[in-house]
């Protein structure tokens, strides 16, 4: 049977129509039966229409009955929502096998839909980003996004770098959860941020300069968020220009600091993020983080 994909636009406007339809149409080259929403080129201001056509707008994916729901793309927008969004119509798409999908300002939504159902939600890709690129989408991105389709997706492994080598092996298990920082720095003390203990938690972001990151991870180290977790997996934080005056202060420098604050381990280089290697992770699965040397292992599937 033909997936159905739904396209829809719950954050900022859509900048180029060109770029989404060359996203529909390599979805449709790729077998699959896509639906553009009513509104996915709606704009008010930045936004992808008023708050009410974006709201609406997530109803009618979650009404759709299509397989995946996926978003043109991030931006700004989702967090004035979270107080209006009927969950648990949510959460009964997500139970019938819906897969919600995306990333960046998406993070507000997929956190929100876990701390308020439970249920799990993927990081993935954006329609515009990733599948309306101009040229070839990346490989990776694209064969997780099949896995993720199809539901044979059961893991995603990288390499850490050579200073982050375990001496010998090491195996975690717990909740998979987080997203993009400055996103889950703004549900902090919100009853939008869920309460993880012994979590796995991941972190990317975009446009941050390193002590605009190391910022926001203060936020969540004093409200005790980083204490509960059993390990800190950092994708990758990009587009950011230094400055004279940083004088050798660079995001490596945060990384070091945020060991040195932390008892879990903190593991970088999760092909995650806004760049164009990407895998797919389900927020709110449990999941088994396995490190071998420099090979490390997010494993989700049944036989793990």
């Amino acid at each position: 049977m033909t997936k159905h994909i739904y396209i829809y636009s719950p954050s900022s406007a859509v900048r180029s129509r060109a770029v989404i339809r060359r996203g529909v149409a390599r979805l449709q080259a790729l077998g699959y039966e896509v639906e553009l929403d009513e509104a996915a080129f709606a704009r008010s201001m930045r936004f992808a229409g008023d708050d009410a056509t974006r709201l609406a707008a997530i109803h009618r994916a979650a009404a759709s009955g299509a397989d995946v729901a996926l978003i043109t793309r991030g931006g700004y927008g989702l967090t004035r929502l979270l107080p209006h969004i009927r969950y648990k119509a949510v959460a009964r798409a997500i139970e019938t096998g819906m897969r919600f999908v995306g990333l960046s300002d998406f993070t507000a939504f997929q956190n929100a839909v876990l701390a308020q159902t439970g249920a799990t939600t993927w990081a993935g890709p954006a329609l515009g980003e990733d599948f309306g690129v101009d040229g070839t989408p990346d490989e990776i991105m694209q064969a997780c996004f099949e896995d993720l389709v199809s539901g044979q997706g059961e893991g995603a492994g990288w390499q850490l770098p050579r200073t982050e080598a375990a001496a010998r092996p090491i195996e975690l298990k717990g909740q998979l959860w987080g997203g993009n920082l400055a996103i889950l720095a703004t549900l902090t003390g919100t009853p939008w941020l869920p309460g993880i203990k012994g979590g796995i938690l991941f972190l990317e972001d975009v446009h941050e300069h390193p002590y605009r990151v190391e910022r926001m991870l203060t936020q969540l180290l004093y409200a005790g968020v980083l204490a509960r977790q059993k390990a800190i997996v950092l994708g990758h934080f990009t587009n950011y220009k230094p400055v004279p005056h940083d004088r050798g202060y660079r995001l490596q420098t945060v990384i070091d600091w945020l060991r040195g604050q932390v008892k879990a381990p903190v593991f970088t280089n999760l092909p995650f993020g806004h760049v164009a290697t990407k895998v797919a992770l389900p927020v709110g699965s449990k999941v088994h983080l396995a490190v071998d040397g420099r090979d490390a292992f997010l494993l989700w599937g049944h036989r793990h």
